[in-house]
């Protein structure tokens, strides 16, 4: 089992490169405890990478479009 999952390209280690990921996440979120408006703001722009880049389905970012605060 071990030999076909290896053959398959399958493993635990991590990714070599996070790159393409943290441009599309970014790195507003970081620090940000949605505490007040600037908070809001970090993570509204954080789902925005998120939705942009298709992590997130339409569905997905729509609700959190419906649960922001204006």
């Amino acid at each position: 089992m071990t030999v076909a999952l290896t053959a398959a390209g399958c493993g635990i280690s991590g990714p070599v490169d996070v790159t393409g990921l943290r441009r599309v996440v970014g790195t507003d979120l970081v620090g940000a405890r949605g505490a007040n408006p600037a908070d809001q703001r970090k993570i509204d722009r954080t789902v925005v990478g998120l939705c942009a880049g298709k992590v997130w389905t339409d569905a997905e970012c729509r609700r959190h479009g419906e649960m922001a605060v204006p």
